[in-house]
């Protein structure tokens, strides 16, 4: 009682000093900063509970038009990771007549929910609210408006609120953007749409709220997701899985060729992926110091190892390296040092990535088999184990032992349960929105095109074009 009563008391003082310094401090959005080192703010809320209340420091809270820029900037690069980086490195993996249709669903989606943000996504995810969702305090950005801000993880550095707002949006349109690979090829334009309108709705806005929001379940129980390994991730992959498996095999799968039809275009979207994920990664850490170098740094060093792990395990199972799995184990590297970016040190995201690696490598193949699932384009194997492998490990290797940047006391064992609760409830509420979604989908409209459809292509069936003309 002692130790809430002063921090109740400091917590008291520094309202009462900036309200004297004339600031407006709004009920700005709750940042992905928070979540990312709950520890880290814990033990910053400790320091200040005990030092003597006379001594609290005057805190003057200002936008630097640094942030600002690096934030403006950030948020143009994930958009680079969705159009084109995720577009292309999906169409190369389609076969040639079905290029357009991809390119248009990732297009499209994106599109749809980031206006969805805007309209009442970004209220439900971060306008306060309780353990599971937020409310609807700023439905149509409500009282957002060039004055208002947003916090950082710093007490003195603020953001325009729109630009937080901007920022996030891009999270939810690549997220629902991912998904789309699961059940490419053989599913209906109408019934991708409806599936991410409902999927956004009832399972990202509320995973998202309940690790990024200060009132989150997930929050409130100290998990670590820096930058969406749960929330963007595993909550994807989860949903493309049960996907794959609602929708069905594609016609021929297993006994005709489905090879990817141009290891060109995928290799571009990858590295187009890895460029944007700066954006992804660093631009988490919401102002432009030393937190995002950390995460760029990581990105940068986790990335190249999978690609070198995955494709030395390839080496030895397969007797050849190949171009796919290179930029297959780019994109497990940067999935798997997502959440774990802002918080671990540089030797822990090599280590990262040289699990990521080949831990994917069976996620796609061997895993791929168990569940003798069509993932067309392994959106499971990738994004799910390897946000799986990330978040467990994010609990490993933010010990300051290991390099990392948690607090002193910081207990491995009891903030990987932690870790293994986010993922588990990540994965229960994720499949449970997407199965009843693609139910009510396919009995309302259907999520199949007919079989003569499929085998011309959804190019021309879908959108009545053609990517290439002989």
């Amino acid at each position: 009682m002692k130790f809430w009563f002063k921090r109740m008391l400091t917590a008291c003082m520094l309202t009462l000093t900036v309200g004297m310094a004339g600031l407006s401090l709004s009920a700005a959005a709750q940042t992905p900063a928070e979540a990312s080192a709950p520890v880290a703010v814990e033990a910053a809320a400790s320091a200040a509970a005990t030092a003597p209340a006379a001594a609290a420091p005057e805190v003057t809270a200002t936008v630097n038009k640094g942030d600002v820029a690096w934030m403006l900037t950030s948020t143009m690069l994930v958009i680079l990771m969705v159009v084109p980086g995720l577009a292309l490195f999906y169409g190369g993996l389609a076969r040639s007549k079905n290029m357009l249709s991809v390119l248009m669903q990732v297009m499209v989606v994106f599109s749809l929910i980031v206006v969805l943000w805007a309209v009442y996504g970004y209220s439900l995810a971060f306008a306060g609210g309780n353990a599971f969702i937020g409310t609807f305090d700023k439905l149509f950005l409500s009282g957002v408006t060039l004055q208002t801000l947003a916090d950082t993880f710093s007490p003195d550095a603020k953001l325009p609120e729109l630009v937080f707002v901007a920022f996030q949006s891009t999270f939810a349109g690549i997220t629902c953007a991912l998904i789309v690979g699961a059940f490419a090829e053989r599913i209906k334009f109408s019934a991708v749409l409806l599936f991410v309108v409902l999927w956004f709705t009832f399972s990202y806005l509320p995973v998202a709220h309940m690790v990024w929001s200060s009132t989150g379940y997930l929050f409130g129980h100290g998990a670590l997701d820096f930058a969406g390994g749960t929330v963007v991730h595993i909550n994807a992959g989860v949903a493309g899985l049960v996907g794959a498996y609602v929708v069905g095999k594609r016609i021929g799968y297993g006994r005709e060729s489905m090879a990817p039809h141009s290891l060109t275009l995928t290799m571009v979207g990858a590295s187009l992926l890895w460029v944007g994920w700066f954006g992804f990664n660093g631009g988490s850490a919401l102002e432009a110091n030393a937190t995002a170098a950390l995460a760029f740094i990581n990105t940068i060093m986790a990335t190249a190892t999978a690609v070198l792990s995955w494709i030395a395990a390839e080496a030895v199972l397969k007797g050849k390296a190949s171009m796919l799995g290179a930029a297959s184990g780019a994109v497990a590297g940067l999935v798997a040092i997502t959440p774990a970016a802002g918080t671990v040190g540089v030797m822990g995201s090599i280590a990262l990535g040289l699990i990521a690696g080949p831990v994917c490598l069976w996620g796609v193949t061997g895993l791929k088999k168990m569940l003798n699932v069509d993932d067309s384009f392994d959106v499971f194997g990738v994004h799910g184990v390897g946000g799986i492998v990330g978040a467990i490990l994010t609990g490993v290797f933010t010990a300051p032992s290991l390099g990392g940047t948690g607090a002193a006391d910081f207990s491995i064992a009891s903030q990987v349960v932690t870790q293994a609760l986010g993922v588990g409830i990540t994965i229960i509420w994720s499949g449970v929105v997407s199965f009843i979604a693609f139910m009510l989908i396919k009995t309302l409209v259907g999520l199949r095109v007919p079989e003569d459809a499929e085998r011309e292509g959804l190019d021309i069936a879908s959108h009545g074009e053609s990517a290439y003309h002989m």
